[in-house]
């Protein structure tokens, strides 16, 4: 098994970690950005595509593979960053319950689920070594894809790339699902994170349950002012 895929995964997180020590705001613009930018293009091909069949009797072919791509890499960019802004909805009536540290020491084990949970849907071939036999994860899927090099089933590359880069037709698998083993990997890297900054009492909990009691509070007097 080639481990160059983790090695590469490994060395984005390092630049992504020392990036955001030092600018901290550009990721987290760069991931807002990331997150706008997927939710608006599956806005306008979906909004395009209605007004194409019923408007023209026409339509892209690829429209519906598009919208599913774009609605995974929504989901895998927007899973950590849930975590990185706290905005994971979660049940935390239990933790409220404990004693301080009881809570806090429960809360990074939580996190710390996360980059199980993270590491696993990578590789989880490493299990073997606590004799849980089991395939492996999306870094042996995606670079299984990249070696055999197969397209997608719609998606094609416009005739100008074709003809500059002399690639196939088809856009490549395994370039639409590079973000399926980064998504992953940025999953285990924020959960990590997030264990860190509780044990040392920089924030509570992973999920952020307690946004609604908040909104609550705020808002106790609006219906009486209204009235």
């Amino acid at each position: 098994m080639a481990y160059w895929p983790h090695l590469c995964l490994l060395a984005l997180v390092a630049a992504l970690f020392v990036w955001e020590r030092f600018k901290p705001q550009a990721v987290a613009n760069l991931e807002e950005n990331m997150l706008v930018g997927l939710m608006a293009l599956l806005t306008l091909v979906s909004f395009g595509q209605v007004v194409a069949r019923y408007g023209f009797n026409t339509g892209w072919s690829a429209a519906l593979e598009f919208t599913t791509l774009a609605f995974s890499w929504l989901i895998l960019v927007g899973m950590s960053y849930g975590i990185r802004t706290g905005t994971h909805l979660g049940v935390d009536i239990l933790l409220k319950a404990m004693p301080p540290k009881s809570m806090r020491y429960m809360a990074a084990f939580g996190a710390f689920s996360g980059v199980l949970y993270g590491l696993i849907l990578l590789d989880a071939s490493w299990l073997a070594y606590v004799g849980i036999e089991t395939r492996s994860g999306a870094i042996d899927y995606w670079a299984k894809m990249y070696k055999i090099n197969i397209g997608t089933e719609e998606l094609r590359w416009p005739l100008w790339v074709q003809d500059t880069f002399g690639v196939k037709d088809r856009v490549q698998r395994w370039l639409v699902l590079i973000m399926l083993p980064v998504g992953l990997a940025l999953l285990a890297f924020r959960s990590l994170q997030a264990m860190v900054q509780i044990l040392m009492g920089q924030r509570d909990m992973v999920i952020a349950s307690h946004e609604a009691e908040d909104l609550v509070e705020e808002n106790k007097g609006v219906l009486k002012e209204l009235d």
